[in-house]
């Protein structure tokens, strides 16, 4: 069974466990932009500005010129920097992952995410990062039961302490941080370059609902995993740099003007480039049903970042 075919199987599995529930949230969804967006405890204006804020994703944005930066370095190490050349001769490797189950309680309502949820969630993470060579080992499970680490945010102080607290391995060892986090977010990770000036802080924060089987329709497939690891190996967003410059540094992820959300079938953003906006890449916006790829360059680009930082 190939990748899009085994998620098509997990997300029919899924809906019908939501049952009705999860069919009136997908519905919402795929709402108009006019459409109140409610999700993760929070009510948007519309799915739009749940996007448009970070919702979908609160990894900080890489500026133009921390961009070409380390694109340089990668250069002067002769690598590719990820322009679509193949790998250069990097050996993939299998990446140990430390999983730590932040939660208020006891019960998946209290963000206790079941061992099938977390193997559930390795597996989309493997399937995700097949084709790239890309294999993830879960090593270990903690489970640590902290109110206010349990609905952190980005850089705050109960982030801080519980990365500090539990953060496992060097460089190269993936942690997973789940929760209930604050702000009707669903997650964000760090930079494999951001390692070497704060490493207690590497990582990737999701949140707990988000796993294979959670509730949080219509991204409850796993994929804000696949998407913050993505980041995690040193890819930007496929919207990166718009219509301008060379996009995500990538050649052959078309270039968009902006995040796509939903499925939107045949979205043409920066119409002066060819092809169609990459709707299906996991470095997009859309729904977890609809991604379901990393480009070729994207694996280069992956080897790069990967073996000059970690």
């Amino acid at each position: 069974m190939n990748k899009q075919d085994w998620k098509g199987s997990i997300a029919i599995v899924t809906m019908l466990a939501l049952g009705a529930l999860a069919g009136s949230a997908l519905a919402q969804s795929n709402g108009d932009a006019n459409t109140p967006f409610h999700f993760n405890g929070h009510e948007w204006a519309s799915k739009q500005a749940f996007i448009d804020n970070g919702g979908r994703c609160s990894t900080r944005h890489i500026n133009d010129e921390e961009a070409d930066e380390v694109d340089q370095f990668l250069a002067s190490r002769g690598k590719s920097g990820g322009k679509g050349a193949a790998a250069n001769n990097v050996p993939s490797p299998r990446i140990p992952v430390y999983f730590h189950v932040i939660n208020k309680g006891t019960g998946i309502a209290n963000g206790d995410v079941t061992t099938q949820m977390i193997n559930d969630q390795i597996s989309v993470l493997n399937n995700a990062f097949a084709s790239s060579g890309y294999s993830f080992n879960l090593i270990s499970v903690d489970r640590t039961t902290n109110t206010t680490w349990y609905t952190m945010t980005p850089g705050s102080a109960a982030e801080e302490q519980a990365k500090n607290a539990l953060r496992q391995g060097g460089a190269d060892a993936l942690n997973i941080y789940s929760a209930g986090i604050g702000g009707g977010l669903l997650g964000w990770a760090t930079f494999p370059w951001d390692y070497s000036a704060d490493p207690m802080n590497d990582g990737i924060v999701v949140l707990y609902s988000s796993l294979p089987g959670g509730s949080a329709v219509p991204y409850n497939l796993g994929d804000t995993v696949t998407h913050e690891a993505g980041h995690w190996v040193g890819l930007y967003h496929t919207f990166q740099s718009g219509c301008n410059r060379q996009g995500d540094l990538v050649s052959d992820t078309p270039a968009e003007r902006s995040p796509a959300f939903g499925c939107p079938t045949g979205r043409d953003s920066c119409r002066n480039k060819a092809g169609l906006d990459p709707i299906t890449n996991f470095m997009d916006y859309t729904d977890d049903a609809c991604m379901f790829q990393f480009s070729t360059g994207q694996g280069a680009r992956m080897d790069s970042a990967f073996s000059a930082f970690r």
